[in-house]
Order: C-alpha cells, then structure tokens, then sequence
C-alpha cells in the first residue's frame, strides 16, 4: 500500500524566544533506553497517523537508541538526520534554533559556522535531549518534511511525553 503524505500544513517557524522557551519546557529527570523507546515509538504513531514519510532518530551519546525509516523516507533522510544531529551535537540547542539564531544576526548558519554544510545543517528537525542536573545528552531528530514540520513533530512528541 502506498501511503499519500498528508496536505502540508501551515506551520510557521516559531521566534528565537519560542524555540529556547522549548528547549527550557521540555528536559527530562532522566532519559533511559525505555525513555527512547517510548519517545521513538509515539513519533511514529504521530508520524503514521498523518501518513508522513520521515526517518526518525535518537541518540544518547554516541549510542543510536532508536532509529525508524516510515515508507516514503530514503537515505537522504538518514544523510539530513546526521547533518542536523551534528549541529545540535556542536551547539547544544535545536537545530532550528541555531539557524534562527543566526539568522537573527542578519546571517546564515553557513557564513557565521564556517562548518562544512555536507556535515551540518541548521534545519529543523533536531532537539537536544536535556536531562535536569545533567545538560544536553543526546537527540531526537526527524527527517523527510519541511524543516518547520520536522521540528513541530518532535516538540509535539516531547510535549505529549512529558504529559503522559
């Protein structure tokens, strides 16, 4: 069965000051293995019900916790996954965020980074995992919709888990 991505919405990219008030709301007391399993599977119910072919990652570390390719995705989805995940590695903050941030400045991340944009990317769709007392520990990152959507799918996952 082929499955039709849904209409795209009309999500609009949220300001510096929304994106770190994310970031801020949405830490972990702990995140465990079972943490990304739950975290991992609701994007994929999520991800499922609107018939969205994105891949999905999450990493603790170096240590791939979960990772899920929906049908539609590819592996340019994967290749934009370690793009992202590497910029919020580097900087630890939502992949979003930093091209916002930059482009807040009058720049891009490209011209301010210096970095190598085959290896990074400042689009949406990464998060870091925070955990209280801890810091940035690791990602969750979707790829395969328009960076906003990507990055709205995660937070929306992060927010229903944190209610749950």
């Amino acid at each position: 069965m082929n499955a039709t991505p849904t209409a795209p919405t009309s999500v609009t990219a949220p300001t510096v000051a929304a994106l770190e008030s994310q970031e801020a709301r949405l830490t972990f007391r702990h995140f465990t293995h079972e943490t990304a399993w739950e975290l991992g599977t609701l994007l994929v119910e999520l991800a499922r019900a609107r018939n969205a072919p994105v891949a999905i990652d999450i990493r603790r570390g170096t240590q791939q916790l979960f990772h899920c390719a929906l049908p539609g995705s590819t592996a340019d989805n994967d290749a934009w996954i370690d793009r992202k995940r590497r910029v919020v590695e580097r900087y630890g903050a939502a992949s979003l965020l930093v091209g916002a941030r930059c482009r807040a400045r009058g720049t891009t991340f490209e011209e301010s980074s210096r970095l190598d944009p085959d290896r990074y990317a400042a689009h949406g769709g990464s998060f870091p995992i925070t955990v209280e007392g801890a810091g940035v520990i690791g990602s969750v990152t979707v790829s395969g919709l328009p960076q906003v959507e990507d990055h709205a799918l995660v937070v929306e996952a992060l927010e229903k888990l944190r209610r749950d």
